[in-house]
């Protein structure tokens, strides 16, 4: 990547100059999921001290012009997902489709005891066994979502061993003729709690969109999993087309 102006001269603090400098090139030429060059190659480029040059930065991470991923660098935001909803919308297959490339993995796997919501989706009793999956989900290899998956017996049994991809299609694969449909999601925004934004490598300030989403069996209607998803509010843009029509 390379910075056409390095011209910082003007009556505003000087990390603002340099933030706005930096808007500018990067509005103007930088590619999505581009690697910004060094702290040091950019502070001495501009000629001012690395800790200017990290004020400076930071301006562009709230706006959500730039991320920062520990270890590997600065980096600019990857484009806005079109990310449809529908009744039996799929993370894996819809992204592939698109031409992106989705990958999962698995944070963490375990039996608790639903209570409140969870076993109000699930319609099953207060403190009955689910199996909680919490899965963090990327596209193009940044943080896209998190998702909290509940999934009651028998079917939780099934999901012991999921490790990553579709997870709808393994428990499939495990219970043959098995098909979820979506029948309630409900939507809202909220800042990001616990560790998300760590996990999403995002700032706190940043909303994240956040999904409820039960999936039943399409034979039985009975509810199979509850689904609590939290959306980078920068990278997705979810779109319920009422048109069209899901694969079966």
């Amino acid at each position: 990547m390379s910075f056409f102006g390095t011209d910082v001269t003007g009556s505003a603090p000087i990390y603002r100059l340099v933030s706005d400098r930096l808007r500018a090139d990067l509005l103007a030429f930088a590619k999505p999921g581009e690697r910004l060059p060094n702290e040091r190659d950019l502070a001495a480029r501009f000629g001012i001290n690395r800790h200017t040059l990290r004020r400076a930065i930071e301006e562009l991470v709230d706006l959500g012009l730039v991320e920062r991923r520990h270890g590997s660098g600065t980096f600019v935001c990857p484009s806005v997902v079109d990310y449809p909803l529908g009744r039996q919308t799929r993370f894996t297959e819809t992204l592939a489709d698109a031409g992106r490339h989705p990958s999962s993995e698995v944070l963490r796997c375990q039996i608790v005891h639903a209570t409140g919501g969870v076993s109000e989706r699930l319609a099953i009793e207060e403190g009955a066994p689910v199996r909680w999956i919490e899965t963090r989900r990327l596209v193009d290899g940044a943080p896209f979502c998190l998702i909290s998956h509940f999934i009651p017996e028998p079917w939780a049994a099934l999901a012991a061993d999921y490790v990553t991809g579709s997870l709808h299609e393994h428990l499939a694969a495990r219970s043959p003729g098995l098909r979820l449909l979506r029948t309630t999601t409900l939507l809202t925004a909220r800042l990001p709690v616990g560790d998300d934004a760590k996990l999403l490598a995002m700032p706190r300030s940043l909303p994240v969109i956040r999904t409820k989403t039960v999936n039943c069996c399409a034979d039985t209607g009975r509810p199979v999993e509850y689904a609590l998803t939290r959306f980078r509010s920068d990278r997705a843009e979810l779109r319920l087309d009422f048109t069209r029509n899901d694969k079966e």
